[in-house]
Parts: structure tokens; sequence; C-alpha cells
């Protein structure tokens, strides 16, 4: 009880991390509306497990085309969003750091 309401907290502060956990929350406990509401979300965070699970509920036939369609776009605004020079150049400096190792 008081790890779902810590999640739940996480979720507001935006984690899509613990989102996504109570999105599976919701799904083991049958509440299917309730988890895939979650999932969208953290899709659109830009959580890519997240759009993996929507995938798979999608192929189910749970989550309507347009729904999917729609986290689909919005995780991607996200990753482009979080795209910059820095980034990318700390992401080449850490494959190069562990080619070497």
């Amino acid at each position: 009880k008081k790890a779902v309401h810590h999640l739940e907290q996480a979720a507001i502060g935006g984690h899509p991390e613990a989102r996504r956990n109570l999105g599976c929350l919701e799904g083991a406990n049958g509440r299917y509306e309730r988890a895939i509401k979650h999932l969208i979300i953290a899709a659109n965070l830009g959580h890519d497990g997240s759009l993996e699970n929507l995938k798979l509920i999608y192929r189910e036939g749970r989550v309507s085309k347009e729904d999917f369609a729609s986290a689909l776009r919005g995780h991607q605004a996200a990753i482009d969003a979080a795209k910059s020079p820095q980034r990318e150049a700390a992401e080449k400096w850490r494959r190069k750091e562990a080619a070497r190792v």
C-alpha cells in the first residue's frame, strides 16, 4: 500500500518509470483502462518500456490504433526534445569508453 502511494507520488512528479509501474500494477489487477492510460502517459514522456508494453497490448486488441499511434508520436516527440549536441557528444564519449574496456 505504501509502495503504491510512493509510485503515485513519483508518477505525479513526472517519473516515467513510476508511471509504467503503476500501469503494470493496474493491469495485473484487471483495471486495463487505467493501465493503458498510465502506459500512454509514460510513453509520452519518452519511456521505451511503456511503448513496448503498449505495442503488446495493441497486438492483443486492447488499445485502439488511434491511441497507439498517438502514443508513438508522443514518444518520438519526447525523444526528439531530449536531443542536444551535448547529449550526443556525451553518448559518443560513453560508447568510446565502453569499447576501450
